[in-house]
């Protein structure tokens, strides 16, 4: 029997993401991005929803995944994860039993210019990327970066 383990998103970065490196020396990067979502609640109106997604970034190979996710994205930024979801387990240092479901990204694409991100407004992206069309429900709007809690 086959299995597939694949995750697609895109997101605003909630936080500016942290890079630290393992005993060993290996960098990997650690984000949330939030996404949005649409559906009709039990009286019909249609709401909006966000879910928040913790993402960890390692160099594959040669290429310099974690690295580059550090250095070249802030909160707020706007983009493109691919990876596989993983459920980690531990203990905590009061010995309780922790888990902690994260996906792990193989592929980062940001999809908009560093100056976009930061003056709050997406531009074109290299390569003819084209930005997302707004919802048509009015009233409805992608997440502030400012209105995320943590």
């Amino acid at each position: 029997m086959s299995s597939l383990n694949k995750v697609m998103l895109i997101g605003r970065l909630t936080r500016d993401p942290e890079m630290r490196y393992t005993p060993s020396g290996q960098p990997v990067t650690s984000f949330s991005i939030a996404t949005n979502r649409y559906a009709s609640g039990a009286d019909g109106d249609r709401r909006e929803f966000t879910d928040y997604h913790n993402i960890v970034a390692w160099n594959i190979g040669k290429r310099a995944l974690a690295e580059h996710v550090a250095n070249y994205t802030k909160k707020g930024a706007l983009v493109y994860v691919e990876g596989r979801l993983q459920t980690r387990s531990w203990e905590g240092q009061d010995g309780q039993k922790r888990k902690a479901t994260e996906v792990v990204a193989n592929d980062v694409q940001f999809l908009e210019s560093r100056s976009a991100s930061a003056e709050g407004h997406p531009a074109p992206t290299p390569g003819g990327a084209e930005e997302l069309p707004a919802p048509e429900e009015p009233g409805v709007r992608d997440v502030d970066p400012d209105d995320i809690p943590f």
